[in-house]
């Protein structure tokens, strides 16, 4: 079970699924779209905020690197 604060596991899931996307450009609003369709996600939509999406960018970014 994937939970927001599961920054790590989040990069790796989206950066194994979602090769054909940059991150460095992908917007707030489809990052989190992305983040709550991975399968074995299970949080409150709710409990994500800007700081939490910003970290899961950048360690998506720092995947791929």
């Amino acid at each position: 079970m994937i939970k927001w604060t599961d920054i790590n596991d989040i990069a790796i899931e989206l950066a194994d699924n979602h090769d054909g996307i940059d991150p460095q450009y992908i917007n707030f609003v489809d990052l989190r779209k992305l983040v709550l369709a991975i399968d074995g996600f299970s949080d409150d939509p709710d409990r994500c905020g800007e700081k939490i999406l910003e970290a899961i960018q950048m360690a998506w970014i720092e995947e791929l690197d």
